[in-house]
């Protein structure tokens, strides 16, 4: 029997699986190199170089809460925290695999405005949507598997620092974290930080730069800056020291840490979900534009691998730890 359009308040349930594909996918416009795209049992694409491929997993109530993000920035947020995992090997995302899954009473509209988010920073970042799968689930969970190439270039590992490195950032960090911060005071202001929150601002194609300028090591700092760094100490066998004075405290951040009482250095340090990268690039090397230095890396001394502040192990806890937190 034909199904018709949805209607205002027509739920997945009630449009039923095949009807909801169409809903969510049947705007897509063709996309040069994707031989095969949604529809059938396997998306084709053409590449050349070295394929890449992430994924990533957001649920409600861990990444996000539909009463504190409406549907578009979800569907944003689903693309921009893959393509990072992308950029920080030095790569350039092509092409992504979207799984999607909610309980039966999602109203359509909701999951329509997802797919718009999500169609839209695929526009922005350069990036076909290449299909996926939809199914039934207590909560709504976005699956995506990105696809990436390095352009000629060899992917940039976590494990690659050395010694006399300069450590080197690119994107902003603390600002998701403040964000949710006061999300989880009952606020919703700053808008600024409430809204990088919502939608991480990654600099697409940042990756492919530093890669081509010779970074030696590079992570998404998506945990926290001190965890996520912790991650390069522990890889490449080295000792990281981060500068304080490296980091302006922009204005809205000192706002919300006045508000709650917070130090503004622990959500520049240990706030996850910007999408920012680190780097790691020979100290005779000038930066790419738009990086700036944060601290520098020595060998490991007999404490092992870590990342100080200057000169100092931080004490508290470093970032997010998905079975030791709850985000949201």
């Amino acid at each position: 029997m034909p199904v018709g359009p949805p209607t205002a308040t027509q739920t997945v349930g009630e449009l039923g699986e095949f009807a909801l594909i169409e809903a969510l996918i049947g705007s897509l416009t063709p996309t040069p190199g994707v031989l095969i795209g949604p529809g059938d049992d396997a998306a084709a694409i053409t590449t050349t170089g070295t394929l890449l491929s992430s994924v990533d997993v957001l649920v409600e109530g861990v990444h996000f809460r539909r009463d504190w993000a409406e549907a578009r920035d979800v569907g944003r947020k689903s693309v921009a925290v893959n393509v990072a995992d992308i950029e920080a090997m030095g790569g350039r995302a092509v092409g992504m695999l979207v799984g999607f899954s909610s309980p039966g009473d999602l109203p359509v509209a909701w999951a329509r405005e997802f797919a718009a988010g999500l169609q839209s920073e695929c526009a922005a970042a350069g990036v076909a949507l290449l299909g996926g799968d939809v199914t039934r689930a207590r909560d709504v969970t976005v699956a995506v598997t990105a696809l990436g190439v390095t352009d000629g270039v060899e992917p940039v590992r976590r494990g690659g620092a050395q010694p006399g490195d300069v450590v080197a950032l690119t994107g902003r960090v603390g600002w998701a974290g403040a964000g949710l911060l006061v999300l989880g005071r009952g606020f919703r202001s700053p808008r600024v930080v409430v809204d990088a929150y919502r939608v991480p601002q990654v600099r697409y194609g940042a990756g492919g730069v530093a890669a081509r300028a010779g970074a030696h090591a590079m992570i998404d700092v998506s945990d926290g800056l001190l965890a996520d760094l912790g991650h390069v100490a522990a890889a490449s066998g080295v000792e990281i020291d981060l500068y304080r004075d490296a980091f302006d405290v922009p204005e809205p951040l000192q706002a919300v840490a006045a508000a709650t009482n917070t130090d503004p250095y622990s959500l520049i340090l240990t706030g996850g979900e910007d999408h920012a990268l680190a780097a790691t690039f020979a100290a005779t090397s000038p930066l790419p534009e738009g990086w700036f230095p944060i601290g520098s890396v020595r060998a490991s001394g007999p404490d092992g691998p870590r990342v100080l502040l200057d000169g100092v192990t931080w004490e508290s806890a470093t970032g997010f730890d998905h079975f030791r937190s709850g985000r949201s």
